[in-house]
């Protein structure tokens, strides 16, 4: 993951940022996939339908302009549900019979059966931690995780890792910073 300041959304309109492209298949391909499967598809179709998603993606992103008005979750699904359709349509002859009639139209699709708000936060938040957890060594990322996530005291955290308790709140501050960094622009 990138240190930059700049979202994930705005770097991939840079020609070539391949570290990007990463970033967004990690955060985005099970998402993508999870819709493939609560479409009806099974597990290859599913994976078939990440695979053509990020292709449109890689030719739509760059020329995407980011309205904070508008949530990029609906855009993105939009996109899912219309590959989604394209795949029934190629591949009559498979059992997709549920994803055509979800996706005839996207009212079709149960409210319920989407990723709700804070579905969608908690999995991106989810995701990107997993991701960036590499990117720290291992005391900086349970100190953390302990006093942040478990709701421990930074004094009980840091005698159990044998650091400070102020170590215990730097590392704190630093997984934080790089976790607002790296999810900038997409917690629409």
């Amino acid at each position: 993951m990138l240190s930059t300041s700049a979202s994930l959304l705005q770097r991939l309109r840079e020609p070539d940022h391949h570290q990007a492209w990463e970033q967004f298949v990690e955060l985005y391909a099970p998402l993508i996939f999870h819709w493939g499967r609560r479409y009806g598809l099974g597990e290859a179709d599913a994976a078939d339908l990440v695979q053509e998603v990020m292709a449109k993606l890689v030719v739509r992103l760059p020329q995407f302009q980011y309205d904070p008005h508008k949530r990029f979750r609906s855009w993105l699904r939009t996109v899912t549900l219309n590959t989604a359709r394209d795949l029934h349509r190629r591949r009559p002859w498979q059992a997709l019979a549920t994803v055509a009639q979800q996706a005839a139209s996207p009212e079709a699709v149960p409210p319920d059966d989407l990723f709700e708000e804070k579905e969608y936060r908690a999995f991106l938040i989810q995701r990107a931690l997993e991701l960036m957890q590499r990117h720290f060594q291992e005391t900086t990322w349970r100190a953390c995780w302990e006093h942040v996530v478990q709701g421990r005291p930074a004094a009980d955290v840091a005698r159990e890792l044998g650091i400070s308790p102020n170590a215990v709140y730097i590392a704190k501050y630093r997984v934080l910073r790089k976790l607002r960094q790296e999810l900038q622009g997409l917690l629409d």
